[in-house]
């Protein structure tokens, strides 16, 4: 049986960039909206030797949807391999602190929605016997600041939830891999000043896919970013609120 990599996500430049590397001889299962939309993500995938591309409709935000969508994917493919759990938003920070339904929102995405398909999953893939699921978390959750609180705090429930999941799929042949990436030079943050130890979605690509291949839980992109957050998390409050995005 043809493996199957599902990006939730799937015009996310990580997740695509990740299922590049993966694609060769498998199914790879684009999961947006506006899938149709998603030609150039298909190409990228084909002309890295992908068995086949398929693209479903996939709104993270109608939590009801989400168990039809694993089931029936289940239903046509058999298993899912590998899923890369790579959709998001980043939002106004200034809006949600005026704003609380785009606070909501922010969250509602980053963190509820992230919840719901993770334990859909879970409980998927612990009956199927196995796979692979990668998370993408962000160095905002590690510690959150004050200029970005409302998208950190939601990053930081994530790194939360699934570090719980992690433990709590141990022995039962699926594993979770939780990524923490600092700031990614792309789409989502274009027009942003980057900050120290960025990367680029290529970069956060490798670094997911070496993980991955070495059985490891966890990795912070780059790495340098772990021993540094080991410090600032001691960091006294009143320095801390002036720190940057």
């Amino acid at each position: 049986m043809t493996r199957t990599v599902l990006v939730l996500g799937g015009r996310s430049e990580i997740g695509v960039a990740v299922a590049r590397r993966l694609a060769e001889g498998a199914t790879v299962v684009l999961a947006a909206r506006r899938s149709a939309e998603l030609d150039d993500e298909e190409k990228v995938l084909r002309d890295a030797g992908a068995a086949g591309v398929e693209r479903v409709e996939f709104d993270a935000d109608d939590l009801a949807a989400h168990a039809p969508l694993l089931d029936d994917l289940i239903g046509r493919h058999g298993r899912l391999d590998v899923v890369v759990v790579a959709f998001g938003i980043l939002g106004e920070q200034a809006r949600a602190e005026r704003d609380p339904d785009h606070a909501v929102a922010i969250v509602h995405t980053d963190y509820v929605a992230h919840v719901s398909i993770l334990t859909h999953l879970a409980n998927r893939m612990r009956t199927q016997g196995g796979g692979k699921l990668v998370v993408y978390s962000s160095v905002a959750g590690a510690r959150v600041r004050r200029a970005n609180y409302v998208y950190g705090s939601a990053k930081a429930g994530l790194d939360g939830f699934a570090s719980g999941l992690a433990d709590a799929l141990h022995g039962s042949g699926v594993r979770l891999l939780l990524v923490r990436p600092g700031f990614v030079i792309g789409r989502m943050t274009d027009g942003m000043q980057p900050a120290p130890f960025s990367s680029t979605p290529d970069q956060v690509a490798d670094a997911t896919v070496a993980a991955l291949r070495a059985g490891r839980g966890e990795v912070w992109v780059p790495a340098l970013l772990q021993p540094i957050f080991a410090v600032l998390r001691h960091a006294p409050r009143a320095l801390w609120r002036r720190m940057p995005r």
